[in-house]
């Protein structure tokens, strides 16, 4: 809290990637990475190899958490928590070796583990690891984003302090605007996050009308928070002057991401330096927004989208938390 407090205003932070341990990784699945050399969309990275990939990039931070083409479950629930459990605890180590590198988020699935098993990882994830994130993946595990067993795990980390996140793209039927909608409208004063902003894996048509449900239930639920990674670069674009417009909170709402290993942290925040400089130069730019506002973008705004945004949502979440288990002791 005390690093990110300190340093907000000149942070860059990715705020979606994900970390392997990748000297454990499932037999079928490193058996299939190695019989694919030219394959790499999702290609598993340790911590250290995501720290070398932010180096390039000239990202200070990154949140992160599990890969979950990388965490291989059975039919077995409690072996299925172990496992997850694992992915989780490798997160936390990562951060704890490099607490000025890594934010680090949880994740847990109430499909794969059920419902109460699902709240006992989130339990060991805000407790015990300190995470103030915890993640469900509605697409990759195949369940409604609004259904019965996901709004009992959403109001169970809810009431653990932490903020929900999810996977919210156009990539599979199972996150609709209206069922993330629905889950905004169960606790309005508090925050949830839905990355990809409706991006994720769909092709462009398809996301289309997901992108524009996206950007105006940012507008009627300001508790949500989006990352915008894994989504076509015009749109991202038109989210950040659209939402700039709109002013606090909504400005403050969308945190820019690259979702690696799934997208390359050197080409996305390069991306995001070469829009900010263009949206620098209103008289120049193509959206007439952005032309007829000439104050509209500043070096204070693109901080803040780069990196300010995260870190002011970080030590309010972390706030919160501590506010709600005022035995924890700091060491």
């Amino acid at each position: 809290m005390a690093f990110l407090q300190e340093n907000r205003y000149n942070l860059v932070i990715d705020g979606d990637t994900h970390a392997t341990d990748t000297k454990f990784m499932h037999p079928e699945l490193i058996k299939q990475l190695h019989s694919e050399p030219n394959y790499y969309h999702g290609r598993p990275v340790s911590a250290e190899e995501l720290i070398e990939e932010m180096n390039m990039a000239f990202v200070d931070m990154a949140l992160i958490w599990q890969n979950p083409a990388a965490t291989c479950y059975g039919n077995d629930p409690e072996v299925n928590f172990n496992v997850l459990l694992e992915a989780n605890r490798y997160i936390f180590n990562a951060s704890i070796k490099y607490p000025n590198r890594f934010i680090p988020a949880g994740w847990t699935d109430p499909k794969s583990l059920g419902a109460e098993l699902a709240k006992k990882l989130v339990s060991i994830c805000v407790e015990e690891f300190g995470f103030a994130i915890v993640k469900m993946n509605p697409a990759q595990n195949a369940f409604p984003i609004d259904s019965d067993p996901v709004a009992e795990v959403f109001d169970f980390i809810v009431q653990m302090g932490a903020v929900p996140a999810f996977h919210f793209g156009a990539d599979t039927e199972f996150t609709p605007a209206e069922g993330l909608a629905n889950l905004a409208r169960r606790h309005p004063q508090h925050p949830l996050i839905g990355v990809h902003m409706g991006g994720g894996g769909a092709s462009y048509p398809v996301a289309e009308n997901l992108y524009q449900k996206a950007r105006m239930l940012g507008w009627e639920h300001p508790n949500i928070r989006f990352v915008l990674s894994a989504k076509r670069d015009t749109h991202i674009e038109s989210d950040i002057i659209t939402y700039t417009l709109a002013g606090e909170p909504f400005s403050r709402n969308l945190f820019c991401g690259s979702d690696a290993p799934y997208g390359r942290m050197t080409w996305n925040f390069g991306g995001y330096r070469a829009m900010f400089t263009s949206l620098l130069d209103s008289s120049k730019h193509t959206d007439a927004r952005v032309r007829e506002n000439a104050d509209l973008f500043n070096v204070e705004t693109a901080k803040n989208y780069m990196g300010g945004n995260l870190a002011a949502f970080m030590v309010e979440a972390y706030s919160r938390i501590l506010d709600k288990n005022k035995n924890i002791t700091l060491a």
